[in-house]
């Protein structure tokens, strides 16, 4: 597996090697004793996936509030997507920057996005499909969210945030400036 660094510090690049034929391919897309030697010692304890109908559609920036906060492991079972993972460490020197990254069935990618991000994706095709590993249960007291189309963040979804498909939730979460973040650079809050 290959693992990148990216401009936001913890949050990786992964791309697992695939073993082709002509059936198809295998990959191992996670490892736990190879990954603890690129400093993921981590132990997962939930896997969600998630089927978007339309092209279109965002999910997030969602975040679990300490002392439930999730690192999350993204990619692709069907289709293509925009990841993207928002700094909101307060005292970080990345404080508020973003990376999208595209994911896909295809490509194989993931996105390792650690405790102290939000996280959201928009799809780029119909039935698009994530999966995502998490290392903390869902815990809907600490659930929250942020507006994924905020003009201080000015995040590129790849899309016409306009014509997004948001989920109530989504449609209704507080501006950036109008948020108080729970997460602090080193630590929780």
């Amino acid at each position: 597996m290959t693992v990148e660094a990216t401009a936001l510090d913890g949050v990786l690049l992964l791309t697992p090697r695939r073993f082709g034929d002509d059936r198809g391919f295998f990959s191992e897309t996670w490892n736990a004793r190879r990954m603890a030697e690129h400093g993921l010692d981590l132990t997962f304890v939930q896997d969600n996936q998630s089927l978007s109908r339309e092209a279109g559609t965002v999910r997030g920036l969602h975040y679990q509030a300490p002392p439930h906060a999730q690192d999350k492991l993204v990619r692709c079972g069907r289709g293509r997507l925009i990841d993207v993972a928002v700094d909101a460490r307060r005292g970080s020197p990345t404080f508020g920057r973003w990376l999208a990254v595209e994911l896909s069935a295809e490509s194989g990618r993931q996105l390792f996005v650690p405790k102290g991000f939000l996280h959201g994706f928009a799809t780029l095709e119909p039935d698009t499909e994530i999966l995502y590993k998490c290392t903390d249960f869902y815990a809907p007291e600490s659930d929250g969210a942020v507006r994924f189309d905020d003009p201080d963040l000015g995040i590129d979804w790849g899309i016409d945030p306009d014509r997004a498909i948001l989920s109530d939730k989504d449609a209704r979460a507080p501006r950036w400036r109008d948020w108080v973040s729970p997460f602090v650079h080193g630590g929780a809050a």
